[in-house]
């Protein structure tokens, strides 16, 4: 890829898709400036081009890429090669994920948004087309009404492999990620679980341990509300400290997988980091409270024996 008015050394590349002029609005891409294709244009294969703000940040840098020109090599090789493949900038859209795999400039919903180009399809022949309807009926029933609307305009189309985009989406796209996110989902209820039955288990076998101390203090006259903040208190007080200690290593190691997260998602979310450390405080608490709540009301004789 080549733009008129900016040399350079390296190799320039970009996505490039093939569109009709209703690309946009039924795909619902907003524009950022300039505009879409007109039918006109379409009709007479003008060398427009659209492109995304992706585009616009790597090669102009702030430039207003409006009515500039930029040459897409790929169009000088096709089977039916496009001379002086120069296209003029007629609009700037918003960035949306790439289609394809990495090797056509994609890479799914984990990968960063490269740039795009949108040409009118109209310029070549070459290549898959594929027809888009949107519609606010169930888009399988309405497989024969689009046949048949192509068969009225070319009855020597073949429509192949007709389906719904969300089922499309849902098999190349999210399949994988799926499968990795329920495995992770499992993994960690199942740490969860065994944190959470851990402190609870070792701070209750503490605390029951402390029944001879509470016979003493309710011997000598402490009240068992006094009895249950202070065993309470000294629980809360190390399950405060190793989760503090946790948040920390948390946050430290959270950069460690932020390559496997899809674009947008954060190695750490501070909603979830709260909500585990209300979790663990909670259970603490519980694990504290239970075992003393039940040394408090036994006789002050019989826990002073307890052994």
């Amino acid at each position: 890829m080549e733009i008129s008015g900016k040399p350079h050394q390296e190799q320039w590349h970009t996505q490039v898709q093939n569109v009709s002029e209703g690309y946009f609005r039924v795909l619902r891409i907003p524009f950022k400036m300039g505009r879409g294709f007109s039918e006109a244009e379409i009709s007479d294969a003008r060398k427009v081009a659209v492109v995304n703000e992706t585009f616009v940040a790597r090669y102009f840098r702030g430039e207003d890429a409006i009515g500039r020109r930029v040459k897409l090599a790929q169009f000088e090789s096709r089977a039916d090669p496009v001379r002086e493949p120069w296209f003029e900038i007629v609009g700037v859209v918003a960035d949306v994920t790439n289609q394809g795999p990495p090797v056509y400039g994609g890479g799914g919903l984990e990968a960063p948004v490269e740039p795009e180009v949108w040409v009118p399809y109209t310029v070549t022949g070459s290549g898959v087309q594929n027809l888009l309807v949107r519609s606010q009926q169930t888009p399988m029933a309405l497989i024969n009404s689009v046949r048949q609307a192509v068969w009225a305009t070319d009855a020597g189309v073949a429509l192949a492999f007709p389906g719904a985009l969300e089922d499309a989406i849902s098999q190349q796209l999210y399949a994988g990620p799926r499968f990795a996110f329920l495995l992770m989902v499992i993994f960690g209820c199942v740490g969860l679980v065994l944190v959470t039955v851990g402190v609870y288990s070792v701070l209750a076998y503490a605390t029951a341990r402390k029944t001879h101390e509470i016979g003493i203090r309710m011997a000598l006259g402490a009240e068992r509300a006094d009895v249950l903040r202070s065993v309470i208190g000294a629980g809360l007080r190390l399950v405060a400290a190793g989760v503090a200690i946790g948040l920390i290593v948390s946050v430290s190691l959270g950069r460690a997988i932020e390559a496997e997260l899809w674009r947008g998602v954060k190695p750490y979310d501070p909603a979830t980091l709260a909500g585990m450390a209300l979790l663990l405080l909670g259970t603490g608490a519980l694990a504290c409270w239970i075992p003393a709540r039940r040394a408090a009301r036994v006789d002050p004789m019989v826990a002073l024996r307890y052994e």
